[in-house]
């Protein structure tokens, strides 16, 4: 199974201008097909630390990886140009994303819009439904713009032509309440947990009240049946150490 990671792009999201909303969207969609992101990156529109995230993420092997923001005209926009810095491979302007922009907006598409075709080498378009102005894809990575009405279903289209196929197994999570518990004194425990059910995922999430009072949620994260045996691995031992659950 593949790796699938976010970079969500912009100033405007880092200064809290705007709020992002890409991150649950893309949680919910891939959660329709059983699969979960590996991990999330926000990144500013400053040039020097884009390229590093974007080197850093063509560099990860076996990962797919969906990034928003960025894309335009206008000179705040740079990670179609960063992209190239990335790979050290030229610009290029696509015929296809021109003939796109062209149908839309006519002479209108001259001589701003039309830099918006202007894509690292070797690109692949991703249609945009609202004003045919594509995204672009490379080496496994799909560049989408900034806008959830154009972004999400762009998204959702990449996953039904590209990996029709991917589909994760279902997931379910099984967790207990113990009361009045310090995560330290189950540290032991959960290791042995880990070295008994390596298939599952383990979390242990502390929550102190207002009060003072102190509870552990403990949990796993599996295909249902394994998930069934984890939680009744931490019934028993809830039982054997007496404590409230």
């Amino acid at each position: 199974m593949q790796d699938i990671h976010l970079i969500i792009i912009g100033d405007e999201i880092l200064s809290g201008r705007r709020e992002d909303k890409h991150f649950e969207f893309a949680r919910g969609l891939l959660a329709e097909r059983n699969l979960t992101l590996a991990g999330v990156c926000y990144v500013g529109d400053d040039t020097s630390e884009l390229l590093r995230v974007l080197k850093e993420s063509f560099a990860r092997p076996n990962s797919i990886t969906f990034s928003f923001g960025g894309i335009g005209a206008t000179p705040d926009d740079k990670t179609r140009q960063a992209v190239a810095a990335a790979l050290g491979l030229p610009m290029v302007r696509h015929a296809g994303a021109v003939s796109e922009i062209e149908a839309q907006f006519g002479a209108e598409a001259y001589p701003i819009r039309v830099r918006m075709a202007d894509f690292v080498q070797g690109a692949d378009l991703i249609p945009n439904p609202v004003n045919r102005v594509a995204g672009f894809s490379i080496q496994q990575h799909y560049f989408m713009p900034g806008f959830p009405q154009m972004s999400w279903p762009m998204m959702r289209w990449v996953l039904d032509t590209h990996y029709p196929d991917l589909v994760g197994q279902q997931q379910v999570v099984e967790r207990i309440i113990i009361e009045n518990q310090s995560e330290s004194l189950w540290v032991d425990w959960m290791e042995a947990f880990e070295r008994q059910f390596p298939d599952l995922k383990l979390y242990s999430l502390p929550h102190i009240g207002d009060d003072g009072s102190r509870h552990i949620e403990l949990g796993c994260v599996g295909v249902p049946a394994l998930a069934t045996q984890g939680l009744a691995a931490m019934q028993r031992e809830v039982v054997r150490r007496g404590c409230v659950s």
